[in-house]
């Protein structure tokens, strides 16, 4: 028999839950938490996405999470599980197109024994990969208030106390149920987080082609996976790396958004900045961080942070230097009179974490004067700069982690050219 889990855990986690700002930090989150409810070993998680093959209105389930304790202990410290990244169709051939499809829980007590009246049926190609056994499955759908599908949580192999793998109970479901309810409430919440600062950076992106909102969700997935494995080699508090995790992440993605500040000559320009264009363009950091100086949240103070230092360099070449946001007086000057640059860990954690995260992203990106750079070319180039322009210990995280840079470089591709 399993260990009870009561309701007042899932209202308590309700609570923690609604402090997540973060789309996709939030649904990490609501499948380990799904899977603590129930005691699950494993599990994924999927949202709904338009089908663009399809019909105008059609949707397509789109993976985006997979957890399992068993394989995790395999994987170094602060990295995560390597895993495809895939779409399927909402129909009633798989179980959670199944369960998405006609919006019920689905519970299995034997992946290999599924009955075979059952439409669906189980796909075993990842645990002859893996060498994992999925026996116990349950999948539910996340409806939300005005009763749109947003996805489905799919949890493995219920465990008891001693670590043997039973079937998901009745009660199992009872739970599931009443947390996936109200994890649908805040996900539908992050949604709209999520829809808002994409809107801003279309704003960005009409004035400046390169600020799209795939280049600024991987730029912040990479800083996430970055300062993840910081955090793991640097011991930081559970409590400690969620929070401030979930703000890089938001903060992460509006860096750039001080170029709304800066002509369409130069921002539009198919070509290399002259001199002179290129101090204009270094003044969008001032731009950006002075929108954030205007409350006292931590949001916001690393929001300004990000936006202020993301093109300052570890030897304090870069820009702009010793600048206050607010009123755009020098602090510290060079023997000429110009802005000071700030140098090593004068430059805040995050914004040398997204130093590295952006510039990446450039380089492997096309852009209106250059072609993407083959991957080795990028690499070569990110470990040049480690010393001048990026903090050592980063990069070295950097090269530590590049099979999950990688991956979230998957998550979110280019669309394809017209």
């Amino acid at each position: 028999m399993k260990d009870n889990v009561d309701f007042n855990f899932i209202i308590r986690l309700d609570s923690e839950l609604n402090q997540i700002h973060d789309l996709d930090l939030l649904l990490e989150r609501i499948l380990f938490e799904a899977r603590r409810v129930v005691q699950a070993d494993a599990g994924s998680i999927y949202v709904t996405v338009p089908d663009e093959e399809g019909k105008k209105g059609d949707e397509k389930l789109s993976f985006k999470y997979s957890q399992n304790d068993t394989l995790q202990v395999f994987v170094p410290l602060g990295q995560k599980l390597i895993y495809s990244v895939f779409s399927l169709p909402i129909n009633e051939k798989s179980i959670s197109g199944y369960c998405a499809m006609n919006r019920v829980l689905i519970n299995i007590p034997d992946m290999y024994n599924i009955p075979q009246s059952a439409p669906y049926s189980f796909n075993a190609s990842f645990d002859r990969l893996t060498g994992y056994k999925s026996v116990s499955s349950m999948a539910i759908p996340l409806i939300s208030t005005d009763k749109r599908l947003m996805g489905v949580i799919q949890v493995l192999n219920a465990k008891d106390r001693r670590g043997n793998i039973i079937p998901f109970s009745k009660d199992d479901e009872v739970l599931l149920t009443h947390f996936a309810n109200n994890a649908s409430i805040v996900l539908q919440r992050a949604n709209m987080t999520r829809t808002m600062i994409l809107r801003m950076i279309k704003m960005s992106e009409l004035r400046d082609p390169k600020e799209t909102g795939t280049h600024v969700n991987r730029v912040a997935g990479y800083a996430v996976d970055i300062y993840d494995c910081w955090a793991a080699h640097h011991n930081i508090s559970e409590d400690e790396k969620t929070k401030f995790r979930d703000m890089l992440r938001v903060s992460s993605m509006l860096h750039d958004v001080g170029k709304v500040a800066i002509s369409d000559t130069i921002l539009k320009k198919p070509a290399r900045f002259t001199q002179e264009e290129y101090k204009i363009m270094q003044t969008h950091t001032v731009y950006g961080a002075a929108l954030f100086t205007s409350t006292n949240s931590q949001m916001d103070d690393l929001a300004m942070e990000i936006a202020l230092t993301h093109h300052e360099n570890w030897d304090g070449t870069g820009y702009p230097g010793w600048i206050d946001p607010l009123s755009g007086e020098i602090i510290k000057t060079d023997g000429e009179g110009n802005p000071l640059g700030k140098k090593g860990e004068e430059i805040p954690l995050g914004g040398r974490i997204v130093a590295i995260a952006d510039v990446y992203d450039a380089l492997c990106s096309k852009r209106v004067y250059k072609e993407p750079w083959g991957e080795d070319d990028v690499l070569k180039e990110m470990r040049k700069l480690s010393g001048t322009k990026f903090d050592p210990e980063l990069i070295e995280i950097f090269f530590e982690i590049l099979p999950n840079i990688k991956q979230t470089q998957n998550h979110f591709p280019d669309a394809p050219e017209a």
